[in-house]
């Protein structure tokens, strides 16, 4: 995916007018979605059967390229263009939560961006976007997990980053503070997330889940890539392929807001996003870029 945003903002910095522009392959190639089979090797029938034109996960299923592409910042005036590409040099599937990864990971590099031109606090600026209270509440809460306006001296090559979404803009809330170390090579030391998925039924499950993206997100970020030769994907084994390692982990601390008297919400794909963005958001990748020129990705 490839993302573009624009926006104009009023005498006070905040967004009056915002474009988002997304190029995408489709999301729904793995097997039997959107009516087709969707399986390779049906190019080598002498005649292969004709299915329904290739297209991206409808909207009302949660979109492919356009999951989570409208934030629920309060903008008066959005405008989203979508570029679906359906035919790419490498045949695409599904990667963990669709075009949410990709497009909370813009809308909140964005938001920084803004709240750094606007000469704010990250949070502080994304609180005077937020009306909602079930969003400002997540929001707060992991600010204060964090101790985020507290003042505390972080050792050198160490800073904070901010990420928040709500998973498809109908299931859980998550906002994720996460810290990380650079020096070199990036690390992550610790994550703190504030979740609110309605009423828990398994608190122990929702965590699991929670906990889990937030180790996705991390493997997604720091470590995961598929290298390409010759016209294709030359990743074989686990060693073409890094993800994290256990001794890579972070403490992480989890709060479940209680909402007895709401609808449970999914929380399967929830903290993802949310998380790269906050490891994407740590000042230290400014101060650090010099030092670490030769190994940066």
């Amino acid at each position: 995916m490839a993302i573009g945003l624009r926006a104009l903002l009023d005498a006070e910095h905040k967004p009056v007018e915002w474009t988002i522009e997304i190029w995408s392959a489709p999301h729904a190639q793995r097997p039997g979605m959107n009516g087709n089979a969707n399986f390779t090797g049906l190019e080598a029938l002498p005649d292969p059967p004709r299915f329904n034109e290739l297209n991206d996960v409808p909207d009302e299923r949660g979109g492919g390229a356009t999951r989570n592409a409208y934030p629920i910042y309060d903008l008066p005036r959005h405008r989203l263009i979508h570029h679906l590409l359906p035919e790419m040099p490498l045949r695409t599937s599904s990667l963990r939560g669709l075009g949410a990864w990709a497009n909370v990971f813009a809308i909140e590099s964005f938001i920084d961006e803004l709240a750094e031109a606007a000469g704010e606090d990250p949070v502080t600026y994304r609180l005077a976007l937020l009306s909602d209270p079930r969003a400002r509440r997540v929001v707060e809460t992991a600010a204060q997990m964090s101790g985020w306006f507290e003042p505390h001296a972080l050792p050198e090559g160490r800073a904070r980053g901010f990420g928040f979404a709500r998973y498809k803009n109908l299931a859980a809330f998550a906002a994720v503070v996460a810290e990380v170390e650079v020096d070199q090579e990036v690390r992550l030391k610790r994550v703190w997330c504030a979740a609110d998925a309605g009423l828990v039924i398994s608190p122990d499950g929702a965590r699991n889940q929670v906990e889990g993206g937030i180790i996705m997100g991390a493997s997604f970020a720091m470590k995961e890539r598929v290298p390409f030769a010759d016209g294709k994907v030359a990743a074989v084994t686990w060693e073409d392929y890094p993800i994290l390692r256990f001794s890579e982990v972070p403490e992480i601390e989890i709060d479940l807001l209680d909402q007895p008297n709401e609808p449970t919400l999914g929380l399967g794909e929830a903290s993802v996003g949310p998380t790269g963005a906050a490891i994407g958001q740590t000042p230290t990748r400014r101060a650090a870029a010099t030092r670490c020129e030769g190994s940066r990705r």
